[in-house]
């Protein structure tokens, strides 16, 4: 077939504009909020991104930029109270206090000891130069969380008798867990934050995905299942304590 004579147009996306910085006056104080524009949105909204300290206000792309601005001015009070909320930063520093799976150590900078990370009763040491300190004691977490991860993991996978081809952990920031459809599982490295208990159902939710991608009846009874305790704790603390988790090593 000839396409001789035969004009191709290529419609390409609309694609989103970067996003833009706006400031809402409210009761004396302005507040910074991010604007982005989104494909998938079909309407405005607002969402807090605690782990950049940010209100995201997220708009269609067609909707007029004045609609989009006065929905976010409509709701000052809700994001002011919002931003008052977000918990304080904790850098790791000689001195601070982190959870390690939910037991507070204090961090003890060691410049009198080279280049390791130790644990002793209610304490992390951490040997060094005092720059190198972060970068450090983030390695260290993050080995410890794998230490525990990674058996968790495959026993639990084990049980439901599916292969697990990855297991990564990363500084993912909205999701605690992710399943992919090739049966990758990657985990939060913040997690060494939280209680055992917590961890143990992440890897049992994550686990469940293995068998079911979706959040179904079969889904959830699979995830309880797989729990070494009642699901519903654990749940609740993270729905109350979640946030806290990405305060540590900011």
């Amino acid at each position: 077939m000839s396409l001789s004579g035969t004009v191709l147009r290529f419609v390409l996306p609309r694609a989103a504009p970067e996003p833009e910085q706006l400031t809402i006056v409210h009761a004396g104080d302005t507040l910074p909020v991010t604007f982005v524009r989104s494909g998938r949105a079909r309407r405005a909204s607002l969402r807090v991104d605690v782990a950049h300290r940010r209100v995201v206000l997220t708009a269609p792309l067609r909707m007029a930029r004045g609609t989009a601005v006065g929905f976010a001015e409509s709701q000052a009070g809700w994001i002011a109270a919002r931003l008052k909320r977000l918990p304080d930063r904790r850098p790791f520093a000689d001195g601070a206090e982190v959870p390690l799976f939910g037991e507070p150590h204090l961090i003890r900078h060691r410049a009198d000891r080279r280049g390791t990370v130790w644990r002793e009763p209610g304490e992390i040491h951490v040997a060094g130069q005092p720059e190198h300190l972060p970068r450090r004691l983030r390695d260290w977490l993050t080995a410890e969380l794998r230490h525990r991860l990674v058996p968790l993991v495959h026993a639990k996978a084990g049980r439901v008798e599916r292969p697990v081809k990855r297991i990564s952990v990363r500084d993912s920031r909205s999701r605690w867990g992710s399943c992919g459809p090739d049966g990758a599982l990657s985990f939060s490295w913040r997690l060494v934050f939280a209680p055992p208990e917590v961890l143990d159902y992440l890897v049992a939710h994550e686990v469940a995905h293995l068998v079911h991608l979706n959040h179904g009846p079969r889904f959830w009874a699979l995830a309880r299942s797989l729990c070494d305790g009642p699901m519903e704790p654990p749940q609740a603390w993270l729905k109350a304590n979640g946030e806290t988790l990405l305060q540590y090593g900011a």
